[in-house]
């Protein structure tokens, strides 16, 4: 398993992955020393991150190999049919998985999430509109949200 530290405007990635593909993406609440040098295992998934920062891709194509239970594998493949700039309820996440109850398993898989941002946990919002449950942070998730949709009203403060 090959690990890289990389900068992004929300603080330091983690990037975990092999060959098979790229198994966990998380941010730090610490600054680390950014790695210097990427095995090419890793490539693919710096520079696509990079491409998505700098506005210039709405999805990731690489190879990616979260583990997890069954459950969360659904979970998260819904996760990633969230189209770029849009966002879902938990509620309407669960009711599209075929069960209104488990919008809490629904809930605390997608806070399990092993790929920051390529699996769009960060659509994911509270039933009227709220930011929910994000675990990189309230901050990072609005951040992402406006990044991905930004809004055309100026500010008025």
């Amino acid at each position: 398993m090959k690990t890289v530290n990389i900068q992004t405007p929300l603080g330091i990635a983690v990037i975990k992955g092999d060959e098979q593909g790229i198994s966990a993406i998380s941010i730090l609440d610490v600054e680390v020393e950014v790695t210097e040098k990427i095995p090419k295992e890793l490539r693919d998934c710096i520079t696509q991150l990079q491409e998505y920062f700098e506005g210039q891709r709405n999805d990731f194509d690489f190879n990616i190999s979260p583990q997890g239970t069954d459950f969360q594998l659904r979970v998260w493949e819904a996760l990633k049919k969230i189209p770029y700039g849009k966002t879902l309820s938990y509620l309407d996440l669960s009711k599209k998985l075929g069960d209104v109850k488990a919008i809490r398993a629904v809930a605390a898989a997608n806070g399990k999430n092993p790929l920051w941002i390529v699996i769009s946990c960060h659509r994911v919002i509270g039933t009227y509109g709220s930011l929910t449950g994000y675990a990189g942070g309230l901050w990072r998730k609005k951040w992402l949200l406006d990044h991905e949709c930004p809004s055309t009203q100026q500010s008025l403060f």
